[in-house]
């Protein structure tokens, strides 16, 4: 079996100047569905910006039209956390901005909770191809007192016991564990739901009271023992770029707080990880080149997260966040951020196969 690769999303068309921060599912039908944040004005983390959709029925080989899933007028609806149900309904949580706030204005405190980054949930029963009405879940899942707020990126999970697990991560006054730094990531939690999406809580927090792991994108995997693994970009002066912990009570609460990795060399950046459970292997897709946002790489863990090795070097171009999905018995599929001169000229998708992973 070959490695297959498309381009659902390139910068400059469909009316977006960039494409950012992807997210991929496959549905209970088998079809792929590639999220990310369709950004209108420019490259910039805030301003008008969509997420965006599009579906494969083929494996990633070939996409549909692209479909504006979510809007929020002239300001950000962004970080795309999309997760299959056994239900088979696709949930999709997601932040938005309110009232244009900038990311230096909610980091620093200069407009309220209300006005800040607020969370929604909405979901689709027929594969993707329409979406119910958001609705907001900010009061269930975010303290008055975070000030930055994101989930994921990448997608979510659904665990063995039905549970929904959505990574996110926040940011506290200065009064708080940053050291008195403004605009600093210093805090990660999870959202959890046991109806389905319904209702929703807060899961554990790791506000980094050492000042030591400054948890911030994070994404999870269930293991085959039923714990949860999470593994966190680490913007703080630790070994390595990565932090990663477990939990025994489906996100409830953390084995240890978050801890380095540094067996995954690469730059500060988001990552995604996904546990196959034939072959029994655990994947994390990310750049390798320690310094640079260069060299996408999956690497597999047969030991729950201790050790990594290299499973698949895609090339050495530059590439930045990714996300995996299970496509079938033979494949997975990696949908990540890459280009030739910049890792942020397309979103691209990749056929790989699982002999090779594992």
């Amino acid at each position: 079996m070959t490695v297959e690769t498309s381009v659902p999303f390139r910068a400059g068309r469909e009316g977006y100047a960039s494409f950012r921060i992807p997210a991929v599912v496959t549905s209970a039908a088998g079809t792929v569905l590639a999220f990310c944040e369709g950004r209108v004005g420019s490259q910039a983390d805030f301003g008008n910006i969509d997420i965006v959709l599009k579906r494969s029925a083929d494996g990633g080989r070939t996409w549909g039209p692209l479909q504006t899933v979510a809007e929020n007028g002239a300001d950000l609806a962004g970080n795309p956390a999309p997760v299959v149900l056994d239900t088979g309904r696709v949930l999709l949580v997601q932040v938005r901005n309110a009232a244009a706030a900038t990311e230096d204005a909610i980091r620093r405190g200069q407009v309220s909770a209300a006005a800040g980054r607020r969370v929604w949930v909405q979901h689709s029963d027929d594969d993707g191809l329409t979406w119910s009405a958001p609705r907001e879940i900010t009061g269930q899942v975010k303290r008055a007192n975070w000030r930055w707020y994101a989930t994921t990126p990448g997608h979510a999970v659904q665990l063995s016991t039905g549970r929904v697990l959505v990574p996110a991560n926040h940011s506290l006054p200065p009064s708080g564990s940053d050291n008195g730094t403004e605009g600093k990531y210093n805090g990660g939690h999870c959202l959890l739901s046991d109806d389905a999406g319904a209702t929703w809580r807060i899961g554990y927090i790791d506000d980094n009271t050492n000042g030591y792991i400054n948890v911030n994108e994070t994404t999870a995997a269930e293991l085959p023992d039923g714990r949860v693994y999470l593994n966190t970009r680490n913007d703080s002066p630790a070994p390595g770029t990565r932090g990663d912990a477990h939990s025994h009570d489906g996100g409830r609460t953390l084995a240890k707080p978050f801890r380095p990795q540094a067996g995954l060399t690469g730059p500060v950046v988001e990552g995604s990880v996904l546990q196959l459970r034939d072959p029994d292997v655990l994947l994390f897709s990310g750049p390798a080149d320690p310094g640079f946002r260069a060299l996408m790489t999956v690497r597999r863990s047969t030991d729950g997260g201790t050790t990594w090795q290299v499973a698949h070097t895609v090339d050495g171009l530059p590439a930045a966040y990714s996300d995996l999905t299970r496509l079938d018995a033979a494949t997975v599929g990696l949908l990540y951020e890459t280009g030739d001169f910049s890792a942020y000229e397309t979103i691209t998708f990749r056929r790989v196969p699982v002999a090779e992973l594992a």
